[in-house]
């Protein structure tokens, strides 16, 4: 069956950085379009960032682009979030899920919590 865990929360503080990630298993994950969305307290889901299949086209939020990369590594099954510049309004459940159509998702993973706090 098709699973999706995130990996790599915590606790961080303003400024800091942090590298999630996503195992994939129970598919194909090289043939999917991947997203990371997250949501942030009492707020509604909110989409983060897109990858295509091979990983040369990513796409961000405006509120993350250029604080955060999103990649994959299609041999390991495995996508990554990289996050820098980290900021107290980034504090949020992060998601991965695998995308079926624009901003349409299947699957989830069951979230990595990301607190940025001093």
């Amino acid at each position: 069956q098709v699973q999706l865990v995130e990996s790599g929360g915590g606790l961080v503080q303003p400024g800091g950085s942090l590298r999630l990630s996503c195992a994939a298993s129970g598919f194909t994950f090289s043939s999917y379009w991947m997203y990371w969305l997250r949501q942030a307290p009492g707020k509604g889901l909110e989409w983060v960032s897109t990858i295509n299949t091979g990983g040369g086209t990513t796409y961000h939020a405006d509120s993350v682009k250029g604080r955060f990369t999103i990649s994959r590594d299609n041999a390991k099954n495995t996508l990554y979030l990289q996050m820098n510049t980290l900021k107290s309004e980034d504090t949020a459940v992060y998601y991965c899920a695998r995308a079926v159509r624009p901003l349409v998702a299947d699957y989830w993973g069951q979230g990595t919590q990301v607190t940025v706090s001093s």
